[in-house]
């Protein structure tokens, strides 16, 4: 694991505890102000040593400061950094990067939406598709459904996508899968 993996997975690892993520809750709503920790064990109804634990376990997670007398601010960054960290570990992150016009389409490694039927994109979506599935032969349809579930809870549309774009072909009876046509070479554009 990353060492940004491991730090995402101590992060939620300290937020999966009521008290800890009702803490942090209370600390970004005040923003930058931040508060004192009898404002927080009130904000949350809790007993101050019980706060004061969950405040302390917060600073060493990163995700919040503390001034040393009792008084917290949120990093919510620091949130949003972890989430991009387990976003870059989702096994068509990679593979995104050469369909920026796609990244719209997906949230946290999962397809969300799919694009319009008659644009571009639907076709492209397809390619990527097919390159995240990297068939070398006959598939059957419970095989591609199992592969495609990994990025979408819509398996029956993705692979209606994949067919009607031509990146994958399936026989008469609609329970074995090939691969379509031949994948482009796809030149990433580099800084």
């Amino acid at each position: 694991m990353s060492a940004d993996a491991a730090q995402a997975a101590e992060i939620l690892t300290q937020l999966a505890v009521p008290v800890r993520l009702a803490a942090f809750t209370a600390l970004a709503g005040r923003g930058t102000e931040g508060a004192s920790l009898a404002e927080i064990a009130y904000a949350v109804d809790r007993p101050l040593p019980e706060v004061g634990d969950a405040c302390a376990r917060l600073v060493a997670a990163g995700i919040v400061t503390g001034t040393g007398n009792g008084f917290y601010r949120a990093q919510p960054s620091r949130l949003r950094d972890a989430a991009a960290a387990v976003d870059r570990l989702q096994p068509i992150s990679a593979l995104l990067d050469d369909y920026p016009q796609l990244r719209g389409n997906f949230a946290h490694g999962r397809l969300t939406t799919f694009p319009p039927t008659l644009s571009d994109r639907y076709s492209l979506l397809g390619e990527l598709l097919a390159r995240y599935l990297a068939l070398d032969g006959l598939c059957a349809e419970d095989e591609i459904n199992r592969r495609l579930a990994t990025l979408t809870a819509d398996v029956a549309g993705a692979r209606r996508l994949m067919v009607e774009s031509g990146w994958l072909e399936r026989d008469r009876a609609g329970t074995t899968y090939g691969p379509g046509r031949p994948l482009p070479t796809v030149l990433s554009v580099e800084a």
